[in-house]
């Protein structure tokens, strides 16, 4: 039986690194605030390389595309005042972003590697549940937003711009399209959940 202490030791790698006294002071005054240990925190930073490059004057997806840093409200509260239809667009092309990402590493149909990414990128917290069902927080924002990422995420066809509230409410046929193709359901009353969210045992495990 291999030595499982040897096991993990082969497995990491210890780098070393020299700051200067005021990062290594803003470090301790976030680990504190934190409750973590140092290691931690640059641990965590660290991982974040697996999504982004840190530039000097910009953050830079994987394939070289710029990001910026907003709060997370005043983005929701943009999105919000969208028509619906805006809404679906923006949707479909933010989990677009996530899907060109994933394609990079080979993992576009892994949509367990993808929600990681929204966790990571703070979109979301992954969360599934025991019946592996994907719940999207309601935070990450409106319903027809939500229903649009989370679609295409799945590398599904356009979401439909029909498949607006007004439209689902007052003509039968695409109400009947809409909830056969969609499949919205209510397992929690702060996540958005669909039938078709869901990922595989293999993947939850």
């Amino acid at each position: 039986m291999p030595n499982k202490r040897n096991h993990l030791k082969d497995s990491t790698s210890v780098i070393t690194v020299r700051i200067n006294d005021d990062l290594n002071k803003i470090i301790e005054k976030t680990c504190k605030k934190l409750g973590i240990t140092k290691a931690s925190l640059i641990r965590s930073y660290l991982e974040m390389s697996k999504y982004l490059i840190k530039q000097k004057n910009s953050l830079k997806s994987l394939n070289d595309r710029d990001f910026i840093i907003v709060k997370r409200n005043y983005l929701r509260k943009l999105i919000e005042k969208s028509e619906e239809e805006e809404q679906i667009r923006l949707g479909d092309k933010i989990a677009r972003f996530i899907n060109d990402l994933a394609r990079i590493d080979g993992k576009l149909k892994d949509i367990d590697y993808k929600l990681d990414m929204c966790d990571n990128f703070g979109f979301f917290p992954k969360f599934i549940d025991t019946e592996n069902y994907i719940l999207i927080s309601k935070k990450f924002g409106p319903r027809k937003f939500v229903e649009a990422f989370i679609w295409r995420l799945y590398d599904k066809p356009d979401f439909k711009l029909t498949w607006i509230k007004s439209k689902i409410e007052t003509q039968s046929k695409i109400k009947s399209n809409y909830k056969k193709l969609v499949q919205p359901i209510e397992r929690s009353s702060s996540h958005y959940s669909f039938e078709f969210a869901k990922v595989s045992d293999k993947e939850s495990e």
